[in-house]
Order: structure tokens, then C-alpha cells, then sequence
């Protein structure tokens, strides 16, 4: 490895075991930074209860793959004393912090689509919010002053959380998802604007991150494709067409994060795509989706692909 734009820098994902979270550690260790990547599904305490197949100690295996250095950790995010943990053995092994990303989720199983609030399963609304909101609330509290005492004007820091939708698609309710998938996007983008203003005069960045239609390994399942084969899901799924790997928000991440002018994009939720443009990075096959550009023109209802390739 010859180019290491993050050399010397320390990073920790949070929720790194799978999707964009996992490609997101890969990334930034390949570019030189030292990755903690954390998750709960381990290949030898079992599986979260999301019951999926991959492991954090795999996205370990990945980052040393990649010629990176970092280590994959089982932390349960939700758990307080958990965290402080982590983030004392992040000081004691490095000696610092420079970028946290929050990519804690997984509520998904618990989402009821077209759900309305008295009729939704009360205690999977309420876990939903627990695994969307309190680890990335709990995490910010216990890393941010690592980051504080890290971040200088010459070297900022930087907290990224990852999301779903952009802040002006989620200002309005998103129909379909159920009241409490909706509600756990709308206070991401809230701890975004809540953090930006509190750290106004300091030097670390606040920003939230969203990819578009992600060929995560469950979506993919879902599909019954891989990543090498998934315009194969375009026969019954044309909209599929404008997805995009997770190593696309990936790399605009780890971009973002060499970046001494983050801060521009302070207390925004910005999309794979407007990275993409940004840092002049593709995805794995050279296209650039505009997920979110799609849906702003088409709304998010149309999945019949007509105008795809105009937004890759």
C-alpha cells in the first residue's frame, strides 16, 4: 500500500458487522487508518438476535485483507459500561480518536410495514428505538470527548451517523414503513442537528450519511442474487437497477474522512451520491447512483427502472 491519506488516524465503526457499516471499516483501513469495527454477531459467542450470518471477527478478517490494520470487536452498543469500555481501550492502545461512525441498527425485523402506532407490536416499536437511537445516543456520549481531547483546528474530528433518507425526505412522514422505522430515521437526523449546534465551536464535524438502495448481504438474500449477479433481480424487481454496493458510500466515506474541510458539510445529511461527486470516487463498477436524486424526481413509489441510467 502506497497511498495512506489516513495514516496515523483512528477510526471506530460502530455496527460494522455487515452492509454499509462493514464496507465503511474496510475502506478506511485500506486508506491507513487504524479501525476498531464493532457488532454484536460473532463466530464464537453466536449470532445477534438478527440471526444473520456474519460476524464481526469476519470484517476483522476483511480489513487485514485489505492490507489494513484494525480489529473486529464484539461490543453490544446498548450496554453503557460496554462502551465506556471500548472507548478506554481505544485510548489506551492508540491514544486517540478521529472519526466515529455510527451505523448501529438492525431493527428491521421489528418494523411492521403499514403499521399505524396503535395497532404496531409495542415492544418491537420501542426495541426499534433502542437499537436505532440509544446506541448511537449512548456511543456519541462515552467517544466524544476522545475525540475532543484528539481533534485539533489542523486536525479535526469527525462523527458520521449513518442513516436512511435524506433530511429533507425525512422531515415529512415516509408512508409505509411503519410509525417507528420512521421515527428512529427522523431522530438520527435530529442527533445530526442536535450535535452540529453543540459542537459549533469546536473542532470535530458533525454530519449524517445515507446510502441509497444498498445490495446489503440480506438484500441480496432477499433477492436470491450476489453482488456479482444482481442486475439478475432486475426481471422481477426493474427498480432495483438504481441500487448500489456498500462499497460506493464506503469509499465517499472514507474520502470524507481525509478531508480538512469536512466541516462544510456540518450538520447535513448527505447522500453516497453527493460524496461520490464530491471526492470523485465510483462504485465497484463504475457508476455513480443517485438513489436519492431518483426518488426526489420520481418519488420513492416508482420501481419500474424507466429512467435509471439518466441517475448512474
Amino acid at each position: 500500500m502506497t497511498d495512506l491519506p489516513l495514516q496515523g488516524r483512528v477510526a471506530l465503526v460502530a455496527g460494522g458487522t455487515r452492509g454499509a457499516g462493514r464496507a465503511i471499516s474496510v475502506e478506511l483501513a485500506r486508506a491507513g487508518a487504524y479501525v476498531y469495527a464493532t457488532g454484536r454477531s460473532s463466530r464464537e459467542s453466536g449470532a445477534s438476535e438478527i440471526q444473520r450470518p456474519e460476524t464481526i471477527e469476519e470484517t476483522g478478517d476483511l480489513i487485514a485483507d485489505a492490507g489494513g490494520a484494525g480489529v473486529g470487536l464484539v461490543v453490544d452498543h446498548e450496554d453503557p459500561d460496554a462502551v465506556a469500555a471500548l472507548v478506554a481501550r481505544i485510548e489506551s492502545e492508540q491514544g486517540r480518536l478521529d472519526v466515529l461512525v455510527n451505523d448501529m441498527f438492525g431493527g428491521d425485523r421489528y418494523a411492521q410495514w403499514g403499521t399505524p402506532l396503535w395497532e404496531h407490536d409495542l415492544a418491537g416499536g420501542l426495541r426499534m428505538l433502542r437499537m436505532g437511537v440509544d446506541t448511537h445516543l449512548i456511543t456519541a456520549h462515552h467517544a466524544l470527548p476522545l475525540l475532543l481531547r484528539t481533534a485539533t483546528p489542523h486536525a479535526p474530528g469527525l462523527v458520521i451517523e449513518m442513516t436512511d433518507g435524506t433530511l429533507e425526505f425525512n422531515a415529512a412522514f415516509r408512508e409505509g414503513v411503519g410509525f417507528y422505522y420512521d421515527l428512529v430515521k427522523a431522530n438520527v437526523g435530529r442527533i445530526v442537528v442536535g450535535l452540529t449546534h453543540e459542537l459549533r465551536d469546536l473542532p470535530v464535524t458533525a454530519l449524517g450519511v445515507t446510502p441509497g438502495w444498498l445490495r446489503s448481504e440480506q438484500m441480496l438474500d432477499g433477492f436470491g442474487v450476489t453482488e456479482e449477479n444482481w442486475r439478475d433481480a432486475l426481471e422481477k424487481e426493474p427498480g432495483f437497477a438504481i441500487s448500489e454496493s456498500p462499497a460506493y458510500v464506503a469509499r465517499g466515506v472514507a474520502a470524507l474522512a481525509r478531508d480538512a474541510a469536512a466541516s462544510r458539510f456540518a450538520g447535513t445529511v448527505v447522500t453516497a451520491h453527493q460524496l461520490a461527486q464530491a471526492y470523485d470516487v465510483t462504485d465497484v463498477d463504475g457508476s455513480r447512483p443517485d438513489c436519492w436524486g431518483y426518488i426526489d424526481q420520481h418519488g420513492i413509489e416508482r420501481q419500474d427502472g424507466g429512467d435509471v441510467e439518466a441517475y448512474r
